[in-house]
């Protein structure tokens, strides 16, 4: 195993397993700490999580596949998540994936070759009065639409 978390990190998470009255209930804010220390979370962060937390890897790998949010590795510089659920659909979501993956040149999960992009279609993003909505990274794009996908597209690889 070859991630372990910094000795910072790891006395933050032993506050935050302490908040809880059984150490697996911290399974979600540890894996957001092994991303934040590396960026995104593989196979060693789901093992030292799980051997730290008391709970089997198989239950960290579940935890972490159900949840669209966390970085995986090989996941593009702006990781853009387009939500797919009924009232996003009901705006045009398919029509905005289908203009980000036209502009990106790539189809749902897969990453541009310069590594800056990852497309997804997720379920909901909580922000169902304001369909269609995206997130890209840790920011929510609200009311989108075809239209405004080249622009959007611009705007992040001019921030690079």
């Amino acid at each position: 195993m070859s991630f372990t978390f910094t000795p910072e990190r790891r006395a933050r998470l032993d506050e935050v397993i302490g908040r809880y009255p059984r150490k697996e209930a911290a399974l979600l804010p540890a894996l957001r700490m092994a991303e934040e220390q590396a960026g995104c979370v593989d196979y060693d962060a789901m093992e030292h999580v799980a051997e730290i937390l008391g709970v089997s890897p198989a239950k960290v790998l579940g935890v972490f596949t159900f949840y669209t949010h966390y970085r995986r590795p090989g996941t593009g510089r702006h990781l853009v998540q387009v939500c797919a659920t009924l009232p996003c659909a009901l705006r045009g979501a398919e029509g905005v994936f289908d203009a980000f993956a036209k502009e990106l040149g790539i189809g749902k999960d897969e990453t541009t070759k310069d590594g800056l992009f990852t497309l997804k279609k997720v379920e909901c993003l909580a922000s169902c009065g304001t369909a269609v909505c995206v997130q890209i990274n840790d920011d929510y794009v609200e009311n989108v639409t075809p239209d405004k996908v080249a622009g959007i597209v611009k705007d992040l690889r001019e921030k690079k």
